[in-house]
């Protein structure tokens, strides 16, 4: 099961998704340094009925949210660095070509960025070494040779596209992103 799914079926479960769990566990005091794990599991277990691993990825948010994250640009400069630092000038003139459309915000994280339109993620963007995937949102697009499903890569997107040069992000692709950030209203 992916670290997704399993706050999928959190979610579900109870309701309530990391952001919840982080007020409600600042609340109980278990931000606080020195608090253990197995409190924190204790806890979801007898309030929420959650098993050991899905009370470990709620452990694990709560941890990450007490990460001190750097700023937008460094933790886009850190993503592109060391045997992914070529992707970089593939990276910023994508986002140059897409600005067409409007606005296009990013979200990094530590494996990859998110395009947004607004507060709504149409697709993504994570280097490799010898490699850029992008990750794009059209729910009801079928899957191609192309426009591989996206599955446990990374559930908040649908399909994705493995480029070994900037010159295979062509029209097709420029217009799956364009179709993908004109849904996401």
């Amino acid at each position: 099961m992916s670290f997704q799914a399993y706050l999928d079926t959190i979610k579900e479960k109870t309701g309530k998704g990391p952001s919840d769990f982080i007020a409600l566990a600042r609340a109980k005091g278990f931000l606080e340094p020195g608090t253990k794990a197995t409190q924190i599991v204790d806890w979801l277990k007898d309030e929420y009925d959650l098993g050991r691993g899905h009370a470990m990825a709620i452990v694990a948010i709560l941890k990450d949210s007490q990460t001190p994250r750097g700023s937008v640009d460094e933790r886009i400069e850190k993503l592109f660095s060391g045997s992914k630092a070529g992707w970089r000038e593939t990276y910023e003139g994508l986002l140059n070509r897409l600005s067409s459309l409007g606005e296009i915000g990013t979200g990094p994280t530590d494996t990859y960025v998110s395009l947004l339109r607004g507060k709504k993620k149409f697709a993504i963007l994570q280097p490799g070494a010898a490699h850029l995937d992008i990750g794009i949102k059209r729910k009801d697009e079928p899957i191609t040779e192309r426009f591989a499903e996206a599955g446990s890569w990374n559930s908040m997107v649908t399909h994705r596209v493995r480029v070994t040069d900037a010159r295979e992000i062509d029209a097709e692709v420029m217009d799956w992103l364009k179709k993908a950030f004109e849904a996401a209203k």
